[in-house]
C-alpha cells in the first residue's frame, strides 16, 4: 500500500475513495429498511481500532451490503471477481472492495488485504464460499490464513431472514436480525494441518452463533 494510500484510506486498498467509501457505507445502511425490518445488535463489541477479520454467513447477496453499511468503521470485503465489471466494478473498487477469484487460491487479492489489515483495518470475508443456506456447515481457510499472517482477531457476523423458506409465499418487510458476537483469536498453527484446525474453530464458533440467532428467531416466533 502507498503511502498516500495509508494516509489518506485509513485501512482501505490503493485505489479506494474513502469519501465514497463513507457514502457508500451510508447508502447501504439504509438501503434496504423499505424492504426489511432490521434488527441489529451487539455493535458495541465491534473493535473500533486494529486488525479484524469479519467473518459472516451468507445465503443472499444482501448480507454483505446490510453489514457493509452497519459497521461503525471502515471495511474492506472481498467480493467474487464476476461483480467487477462496467460501472459496478469501478464503484466497488472506488468504495474499497476487492476482486477474489474463488475458483483457487487468489494472491493477488490475499496480498491486498493482508496490507489493509497491516494498515489496522477490518476485512470481510465469507468463509462458506458462495451462497447457500447460511448454516456455515463447512469453511474455506482464507480466513484463517489471514489472521496466522496477520494477527488480526476474529469477529464472527450472524445474519439471518434475507433468505426466504422455501415454499412460503411473498413476504412483506420480513425481519432481518445482524447480530455481532464476541470477537476472539483462533489458534492457527503453522502448516496444514494448523490452518485446517484454526479454520474448523473459526467455522465452529460462526455456525454457533448463526445456531444461536436461529433459536432466538424461533422463540420469538412462538410467543406472536
Amino acid at each position: 500500500m502507498t503511502p498516500s494510500a495509508r494516509r489518506a484510506g485509513q485501512g482501505l486498498p490503493p485505489g479506494a475513495v474513502p469519501w465514497l467509501h463513507d457514502l457508500g457505507r451510508f447508502v447501504a445502511r439504509w438501503l434496504y429498511r423499505p424492504a426489511f425490518r432490521v434488527r441489529v445488535r451487539g455493535l458495541d463489541r465491534v473493535p473500533r481500532t486494529g486488525p479484524v477479520v469479519l467473518v459472516a454467513n451468507h445465503s443472499s447477496m444482501i448480507e454483505p451490503q446490510l453489514i457493509f453499511g452497519m459497521l461503525p468503521r471502515r471495511s474492506v470485503f472481498l467480493v467474487k471477481d464476476e461483480m467487477f465489471t462496467g460501472a459496478a466494478g469501478w464503484g466497488l473498487r472506488r468504495i474499497g472492495q476487492v476482486p477474489v477469484n474463488r475458483g483457487a487460491p487468489d494472491r493477488t487479492a490475499l496480498t491486498t488485504v493482508t496490507e489493509v489489515l497491516a494498515d489496522g483495518g477490518l476485512v470481510g470475508v465469507f468463509p462458506e464460499g458462495t451462497r447457500g443456506t447460511g448454516d456455515v456447515d463447512q469453511a474455506q481457510q482464507g480466513a484463517a490464513w489471514l489472521v496466522r499472517v496477520s494477527g488480526a482477531v476474529v469477529l464472527p457476523v450472524a445474519v439471518r431472514g434475507t433468505l426466504r423458506p422455501p415454499g412460503s409465499r411473498r413476504r412483506v418487510r420480513p425481519v432481518v436480525d445482524v447480530v455481532v458476537g464476541e470477537p476472539f483469536t483462533p489458534t492457527v498453527g503453522k502448516g496444514r494441518a494448523g490452518l485446517a484446525q484454526g479454520t474448523e474453530q473459526l467455522r465452529n464458533t460462526l455456525a454457533a452463533l448463526v445456531r444461536a440467532v436461529d433459536d432466538e428467531r424461533a422463540r420469538r416466533d412462538r410467543e406472536v
